[in-house]
């Protein structure tokens, strides 16, 4: 059988795919050139730089996420959609979050959801430079919330390197740090109705609780705006 034709979208699919498994630290050109069965001199012709395969790689994951239709449905319930989706794709991609702190990142896939959470935003009623602080303000939440998750699967590689015992590990910190935290009043009364295990998890919907929250902010802003203008 014929091998297949090296080309970007190959070099960017199987980069995405190393980035995944490995993290931004696994990613290098021999281990991609070996999982697309060449050779890396010939990855170098289509994408010269890390740099460059991280900043394709990174855009192209935003294709992942949906684009609402603003025509079909009303400005909170897109909005809500969007940052939902944008929350599932760093999570399935947490080495993205890492990214955006030592990457320039930028492309066509990032661009095309940075203007629709402006349209969302403007069809909510903000005037442009407010629309811009909203999207600014969700996104900035949106990656926050995903923080957590990267940081974990990040964590759980560099504990287990060496053949170490990255659970035994994690165990033996969170032993620790529930220790310390029985010191505190509030924080023993909910280790005493919830698993130790669970001390440092977020409660379940976090992150839609959060959201809710800021969309509730900006209909209450719109609307004290609007009561504003007409007196």
């Amino acid at each position: 059988m014929p091998r297949e034709t090296l080309t970007a979208d190959r070099i960017v699919g199987a980069a995405i795919e190393l980035l995944d498994d490995e993290g931004l630290d696994g990613l290098n050109m021999r281990s991609l050139a070996k999982r697309l069965g060449s050779a890396a001199t010939a990855v170098y012709w289509h994408i010269k730089t890390k740099d460059d395969l991280v900043r394709l790689a990174g855009d192209a994951i935003w294709h992942e996420v949906e684009l609402p239709d603003l025509d079909a449905t009303d400005w909170r319930t897109a909005a809500t959609a969007h940052a939902g989706d944008m929350h599932a794709m760093l999570t399935r991609h947490p080495w993205l979050v890492q990214a955006f702190g030592s990457h320039l990142l930028h492309g066509p896939g990032q661009a095309r959801h940075n203007d629709l959470s402006l349209a969302i935003y403007e069809k909510a009623g903000f005037a442009a430079a407010d629309a811009d602080r909203a999207a600014a303000t969700v996104f900035t939440f949106v990656l926050g919330s995903a923080l957590g998750p990267a940081a974990q699967v990040s964590l759980n590689r560099r504990l287990s390197k060496n053949g170490a015992d990255a659970e035994k590990l994690m165990a033996d910190a969170m032993t620790r740090a529930t220790e310390t935290a029985r010191q505190f009043p509030r924080l023993r009364a909910r280790l005493d109705t919830t698993a130790a295990t669970e001390y440092a998890a977020a409660p379940d919907s976090t992150f839609e609780f959060g959201l809710q929250s800021l969309l509730d902010g900006f209909e209450a802003r719109l609307a004290a705006d609007g009561a504003s203008r007409r007196k």
